[in-house]
């Protein structure tokens, strides 16, 4: 059934209502031009100050992103350079290898300056220059921007240069941080100490440290033997098992013997 229209509302009760909903349009224009009069002073305020940070900021963005191409790219071409440097010396070519390393050694970035400088060292220790390449060492050993395992090695390297005329305590005081197992240069570090200790009449401390650097299957194979052989003087057991070691010395003997057979072997065969 439909409803019939409701005719109890009165021209007055129309007037009110369209009265209210030109009030509700005029108070939504009214806080609209509120909205773009607040955001226009804004602009004015800001926008200017805004748009210069942005284009700073996109300034310092690339000039950023072009810094670190060129650091790559001058990264790179230190690498080749120490990789020619290299090809010299393997060439017996060490004037030829300074040449080519002189201009990094003084680099502003250590992982170019630290690699070049051993070679400098390594080449003044090869022509029997000891003070150079003990300079050389120190510098790399003292100097905070560069790697540790590099700044180790130099450590090593220096104590093995200057072992003759050091004091045995002075030869533990640089080595015993690095004469531990784990440590990259743990066995050439050990056996000076080991040395040190036998020099100071500690041998309770010598043998230990020999066998464990016998024991350390990244040392090369004939300081390991050297450990060994010194630990068993020292009146300490340093081979675990004893088959082990005849079948590894088994294998290096007839490693030799293959060596040896083909090297004589004439050529065409």
């Amino acid at each position: 059934m439909a409803l019939r229209p409701d005719n109890s509302i009165t021209p007055a009760d129309k007037k009110a209502v369209q009265d209210e909903a030109r009030q509700d349009v005029f108070l939504r224009e009214v806080d609209e031009a509120v909205r773009q009069d607040q955001m226009a002073t804004a602009a004015r305020r800001f926008g200017i100050p805004l748009a210069i940070a942005v284009v700073l900021g996109i300034a310092g963005l690339g000039g950023y992103l072009f810094w670190q191409s060129q650091q790559h790219a001058r990264a790179e071409a230190d690498a080749v350079e120490l990789t020619l440097a290299v090809d010299r010396l393997e060439a017996n070519q060490p004037d030829a290898a300074l040449t080519k390393i002189a201009p990094l050694a003084s680099s502003e970035f250590a992982g170019t300056r630290v690699p070049a400088q051993l070679l400098q060292a390594g080449i003044a220790q090869g022509k029997g220059e000891a003070d150079k390449a003990a300079k050389l060492y120190a510098a790399i050993a003292a100097d905070a921007d560069a790697p540790q395992p590099m700044r180790d090695l130099a450590t090593v390297r220096l104590v093995s240069l200057q072992y003759d005329t050091m004091k045995s305590a002075d030869v533990i005081a640089k080595l015993k941080p690095l004469a531990v197992p784990g440590k990259a240069f743990f066995a050439s570090a050990g056996e000076m100490v080991g040395m040190a200790y036998i020099e100071q009449g500690k041998t309770d401390l010598a043998g230990p440290l020999f066998a464990e650097i016998s024991r350390d299957e990244k040392a090369p194979e004939a300081l390991r033997a050297r450990a060994r052989q010194i630990a068993g003087l020292l009146g300490t057991d340093a081979i675990d098992d004893v088959e082990e070691l005849m079948e590894q010395i088994e294998r290096n003997s007839a490693a030799r013997q293959s060596a040896q057979q083909q090297a004589v072997q004439p050529t065409g065969q």
